[in-house]
């Protein structure tokens, strides 16, 4: 197996030590985004409102239209059956509209994307209408609102029971309504909130939760990753609990290959194979990793015990059963 610290590794060329091939594995990729700059669609964040506090750094670089014909370029060799993409931060005015361009695309493919994420978000006055609206679109498996966050685990940056935050009943008021539509919920907190939105999801077991990006571990040192481990261990303990094995990248634009593979490494761990979904984060995760191929070496040299089943489970099918898609040669549900 390849396992280059900056290296651009090739689906053929990879090989897990259980003899399983990348360029032979399922995959349904479990979180990306589309963006089209010459559509109808406005995106404040990559279309004139640039964040400076972007947490993985610089993202000039991913600038540019990014739709199904550039996410197959950026995966060709791998055996790409199928994505799911989330919300990308279209404008708060044009919810409903990213989902309907996003139906758009899945008439055109059914694979691209196979099931979608969609965003209200918890604390606006017409949750329950817009969420009647994405109930509407049978792509939309579920939500992503992101609450307030503390911008470092500081306690002097915290904004415990602040509006908008874990704590602020009209946010958990919105979160709880996703039960009504069988909506699961992306869950995406740096580590530092990790335990909050545990007690928090203790009491909402209905609803089907999964944490995006192995729930953002951006301080790699040791206390920094055991209070990383702490948070998703709490968040493990709920059965209604998945993760997302996706976006190891680091501020300042950083890929740190030994400290991604102990990331891998304990996440799985934490949930076990039957619990954790690999994701690409793309076009996000080109600021930081080198190629999709590297990512996928990542998770095989991070997991070099895995069986060909738990395999299959990270790479597809773990996030076929929460989202609900059928792969491909699957028998009808």
């Amino acid at each position: 197996m390849s396992t280059p610290q900056h290296g651009t590794p090739a689906a053929s060329t990879l090989v897990h030590p259980n003899g399983v091939r990348a360029a032979d594995l399922a995959i349904l990729d479990a979180h990306h985004h589309f963006w089209d700059f010459e559509g109808d669609g406005y995106y404040p964040w990559l279309q004139g409102e640039y964040n400076d506090a972007f947490f993985l750094g610089d993202y000039t670089a991913m600038l540019q239209t990014f739709l199904p014909e550039q996410y197959r370029r950026a995966t060709a060799g791998f055996r790409v059956v199928g994505t799911v993409h989330v919300e990308a931060e279209r404008s708060r005015t044009e919810q409903v509209a990213e989902s309907l361009f996003l139906e758009g695309l899945h008439e055109a493919d059914a694979a691209f994307p196979a099931a979608a994420v969609g965003h209200v978000s918890f604390t606006q006055p017409d949750v329950a209408e817009v969420l009647d609206a994405h109930a509407r679109i049978e792509l939309i498996r579920g939500i992503r609102s992101k609450p307030v966050t503390a911008a470092t685990a500081a306690p002097a940056d915290s904004v415990f029971g602040q509006p908008g935050t874990l704590q602020d009943p009209q946010f958990v008021a919105g979160l709880a309504l996703l039960e009504q539509h069988a909506f699961s919920w992306d869950l995406r907190v740096p580590f530092w909130h990790l335990a909050e939105a545990a007690d928090v999801l203790a009491d909402l077991p209905g609803i089907p939760v999964v944490v995006n990006h192995c729930g953002l571990p951006l301080d790699r040192s040791d206390d920094g990753l055991a209070a990383w481990r702490a948070g998703l261990e709490k968040l493990a303990a709920l059965p209604q609990v998945t993760v997302k094995v996706s976006e190891l990248g680091l501020p300042r634009n950083r890929w740190d290959r030994a400290s991604n593979e102990r990331v891998v490494a304990d996440t799985v761990a934490i949930f076990g194979a039957d619990r954790s979904m690999f994701a690409s984060n793309l076009p996000v995760s080109t600021l930081t990793a080198p190629t999709f191929g590297e990512i996928v070496d990542t998770v095989f040299a991070a997991l070099p015990s895995a069986t060909p089943d738990q395999l299959e489970s990270i790479f597809s099918g773990t996030a076929a059963r929460f989202y609900r898609v059928r792969l491909p040669g699957a028998s009808p549900a």
